[in-house]
């Protein structure tokens, strides 16, 4: 045996391993902004999802626009860029977006290829690649007209009466603080006692809690349906990376609010809130990948918290400062 050469063999190897693990992590998106919610705008805030927030003097910027909402967006707003406009409609492809379509296209493809992989002929009495494209164009002739009918039926059908239903625009903040005009927001306005300033700092502090634990039931007893599920699968994703968030000793430095309202039965607070704390990600050997242990970062984010008529106060939606 040689003990050197058995060495000098193994020095590349971890060298290599340890380049491909620094790739890796370099790579993986979201671990700079780990914490529950960090990096992203996403929840919902009512009838006023898409339109920006009134600055304040913690985040005198304005909010960035949701990314991510189960709310239907209003019409487009032109006071505010950015804010209101739907998400460009997705190509209707060759089925015109039908799933069903696309489904018994996609099974009769993969029956076809199978067959002629295994030796069987494209379905078994199509042979060989020419009578399986044959086969293809005649189907697709054959969708092309269906589409044509489908079409023309719906040409003849009725709108609906008085119009399509939409949400109402909310507009953008009628109180000049966001600058523009628009529609005056819907919703009446909600004084927000002491009290509710207290909720809204121990809520922050336990949701970031929650997540450290990836303790889901925890999260759900004080988060939206919507953001527990973002929140869930934004752990899954460090998870499968194999690291960890760990985010401890939250302080809110300062905070203070942006708007407060109530509609449709429910009461809504958006608060600007800068805080710090440890945050730490580390890998599942415990190595330290991102932040710092003895250093505290400092984040600014709009929160967005929810009430029901008797009910506690819970987060429905978070925005980043730009």
């Amino acid at each position: 045996m040689n003990p050197k050469g058995d060495q000098s063999t193994m020095r590349p190897t971890r060298v290599l391993t340890a380049v491909l693990l620094a790739l890796v992590l370099a790579l993986a998106p979201g671990l700079a902004f780990a914490r529950a919610g960090g990096g992203s705008s996403m929840g919902s805030r009512g009838t006023r999802t898409y339109s920006a927030p009134p600055s304040t003097s913690t985040a005198p910027g304005t909010a960035a626009p949701m990314q991510r909402s189960m709310t239907t967006p209003s019409q487009p707003s032109t006071s505010q860029p950015g804010y209101g406009a739907a998400p460009a409609p997705a190509r209707p492809g060759l089925f015109g977006g039908s799933p069903f379509m696309s489904g018994l296209f996609g099974g009769l493809l993969g029956a076809g290829i199978g067959g002629m992989l295994f030796g069987h002929g494209a379905f078994g009495g199509v042979s060989g690649f020419g009578g399986f494209l044959g086969f293809l164009i005649q189907i697709f002739l054959i969708i092309l007209a269906v589409r044509f009918v489908l079409r023309l039926f719906r040409g003849r059908q009725p709108a609906f009466a008085g119009g399509a239903p939409t949400m109402a625009r909310t507009g953008d903040m009628g109180n000049g603080m966001m600058g523009g005009g628009g529609a005056a927001p819907q919703g009446t306005p909600v004084q927000v006692q002491p009290a509710d300033f207290q909720q809204f700092e121990q809520l922050l502090k336990a949701v970031q809690a929650a997540w450290t634990a990836n303790d889901l039931r925890a999260m759900g007893q004080l988060v939206s349906p919507e953001m527990l599920s973002y929140f869930a699968e934004q752990l899954g994703e460090m998870t499968s990376r194999g690291v960890r968030n760990s985010v401890t000793d939250v302080r809110l430095e300062q905070g203070d609010l942006s708007e407060a309202w109530n509609e449709q039965g429910r009461d809504y607070a958006t608060v600007a809130m800068r805080f710090s704390m440890i945050d730490v990600t580390t890998d599942s050997t415990g190595r330290v990948v991102e932040g710092n242990p003895s250093q505290r970062a400092m984040a600014t984010e709009i929160w967005t918290f929810m009430r029901a008529p008797g009910g506690h106060w819970i987060l429905s939606a978070i925005q980043q400062t730009r």
